[in-house]
């Protein structure tokens, strides 16, 4: 049981309100999500997602016309990092958008690691996240991306700094 289990949960209002802020912040805020066309998929604390177009301007192999692994590794990262953000507002939930936003400014990348399994293809993709552990001070996060057909494209694992 968490220290806010017996706090008022936010309202309704201000959930909308913090997934929209998170939007904001994953699409557009955050430049280089914007430039590779991340798109919030899904705010489930049990999978949130993110997804993406494939476009020519994302290919790494120019003869196979796939997906380049630097954008694999980035969309891993940036849903590991959205997982993260859910989570918190999900564990601190009689917080407002401003008070999440703040503990935001605190997530940061420690590890890293990207397992490329099949090429990168498809029309489109979707990473998800899953949080393996939330602590004071570190989250683990598992990751996966999928193409537009359900097939595994890459998974990964990393660690955050929460604090």
């Amino acid at each position: 049981m968490t220290a806010n289990h017996h706090l008022p949960r936010r309202s309704s209002e201000e959930q909308a309100l913090l997934e929209t802020q998170l939007r904001e912040t994953f699409e557009q805020r955050m430049c280089f999500n914007e430039l590779l066309g991340f798109k919030v998929a899904s705010f489930d604390p049990a999978a949130p997602a993110l997804t993406f177009a494939m476009r020519p301007d994302l290919i790494g192999h120019y003869l196979h016309g796939r997906l380049h692994g630097g954008v694999i590794s980035t969309a891993l990262d940036t849903v590991a990092g959205f997982a993260v953000t859910v989570a918190i507002a999900e564990k601190f939930n009689n917080e407002s958008a401003e008070q999440i936003a703040h503990r935001f400014g605190r997530v940061g990348t420690i590890d890293l690691r990207a397992d490329y399994l099949h090429q990168g293809v498809g029309k489109s993709f979707l990473a998800s996240g899953r949080i393996t552990r939330l602590g004071g001070r570190i989250a683990s996060v598992q990751m996966t991306l999928v193409n537009d057909t359900g097939l595994l494209i890459a998974t990964g694992g990393a660690s955050y700094v929460v604090s």
